[in-house]
């Protein structure tokens, strides 16, 4: 199930990785400073800079089998996944009321992998963590 965890995670960052690639090409940063947007750039940011933490500590879990790695991860992956569920909602909701500009045109196939992905990540992490001896 650990393998699994990682592997579910690789590729929650890559559609994560595709997402921000089209927000930035779509000049998300330049609509910042206009308010087209109503993604803050520190929201933006954050959600994968802490999910890449999150993937480290689980490599560090994965390496010497030490629970606190594991259980580190998780903490990481439950703020990820709250600012996960914030941008969702905002794009969710903005598809009619906050999607301007670039976010528009985020492939719904590609979000909802994200999103599926996330969730499955989350949960396999919990498991494992769960399931791991404390010596």
């Amino acid at each position: 199930m650990e393998l699994a965890a990682l592997a579910v995670w690789i590729l929650t960052a890559l559609a994560g990785l595709y997402l921000l690639v089209l927000w930035l090409a779509g000049s998300g940063l330049r609509q910042q400073a206009t308010k087209v947007t109503a993604f803050p750039t520190a929201l933006i940011l954050t959600h994968p800079a802490l999910a890449v933490a999150g993937l480290g500590l689980w490599v560090g879990f994965l390496l010497t089998h030490e629970s606190g790695y594991a259980w580190g991860a998780f903490a990481v992956l439950t703020a990820v996944a709250l600012l996960g569920f914030t941008l969702s909602t905002r794009w969710l909701g903005g598809v009619g009321r906050h999607a301007r500009g670039t976010e528009r045109r985020f492939p719904m196939i590609a979000v909802a992998l994200h999103g599926v992905a996330g969730i499955s990540t989350f949960v396999l992490v919990l498991l494992t963590a769960s399931m791991v001896q404390r010596f």
